[in-house]
């Protein structure tokens, strides 16, 4: 039986864009597929999703962090060097065809900073492996890859603690 890959959007700024596409990566891996992520915008500090899909199944889900961090407090120069890095390694995971499933979490802002067009993107993903899934996370996606999507969910904010002056929590933001 061959697998039709979907591609599937998390955007919207509402919280779980990435925790979902983390629960999408932990249902693969439950059921035995290859799973690789790339983070584009994190940066060194391993999240508690990350840190339990590495170590509950090692060998079969990889996570590569290609990102710089806040890009906000950056040099631009930093960050774009960083995305484009990452968009290369994004770019052979795709190719190989040793996954079935590719997590490209917060992909959406290398196109909002123009480091990527939509166009580049949208062709990679043309070219995938038919069998391969792929997540994309991110604010803001645009309308050409929301109609190139099978699925799009979008996360709206209504309320966030944040907004009382909560802080992020370990546990519960990372």
């Amino acid at each position: 039986m061959t697998t039709q890959g979907l591609v599937m959007i998390n955007t919207g700024h509402g919280k779980g864009k990435t925790t979902a596409a983390f629960g999408q990566a932990l249902r693969a891996a439950g059921q035995g597929l290859k799973v690789c992520i790339i983070q584009f915008i994190k940066g060194e500090t391993k999240t508690g999703e990350a840190l339990a899909l590495a170590s509950a199944f090692p060998g079969q889900v990889e996570l590569h962090l290609a990102g710089t961090g806040f890009t906000w407090k950056q040099d631009m120069e930093t960050v774009k060097a960083a995305a484009l890095a990452g968009w290369q390694l994004a770019r052979e995971k795709i190719s190989s065809d040793a996954y079935d499933l590719i997590v490209l979490d917060e992909l959406t802002y290398l196109i909002g900073f123009g480091i990527l067009t939509e166009e580049e993107v949208i062709a990679l993903f043309r070219e995938r492996p038919q069998r391969l899934h792929l997540v994309i996370t991110g604010r803001d996606a645009g309308q050409g890859l929301i109609e190139y999507a099978d699925l799009v969910t979008e996360m709206r904010a209504i309320k966030h603690p944040f907004q009382q002056g909560i802080k992020a929590q370990k546990g519960i933001e990372f």
